[in-house]
């Protein structure tokens, strides 16, 4: 296949796609997380988890809100409430609609 015709499995593809930027790995901080304290333990026995930083994203900005039983419950309330009322609403519709046939 002659060059320029294709497949050629450049890095630049043509697609508008740069490089991608990683967020510094420096920002992720485990000081004041409960990872902190799973560091300690470790630390006490010798050993230390070199990839905890890894999960520290997990306990920061706005992932890291409290889970308690009515936000696990009410998860998707809002969304769901909402799906109830057009379907409802689409019910009626229909069962309107038909009634009209059946009594004409």
């Amino acid at each position: 296949m002659a060059a320029g015709h294709g497949h050629e499995h450049g890095h630049e593809h043509g697609h508008g796609h740069g490089k991608m930027e990683l967020p510094d790995y420096r920002q992720w901080k485990i000081e004041g997380t409960p990872l902190e304290t799973v560091q300690k333990k470790l630390a006490a026995r010798g050993l230390r988890d070199p990839w905890a930083r890894n999960e520290a994203w997990r306990y920061m900005g706005g992932f890291a809100g409290n889970i308690t039983f009515p936000s696990v419950i009410l998860k998707g309330f809002k969304w769901g409430f909402a799906a109830f009322v057009v379907a409802l609403g689409a019910e009626y519709f229909l069962d309107s609609q038909n009634g009209d046939k059946k009594h004409h």
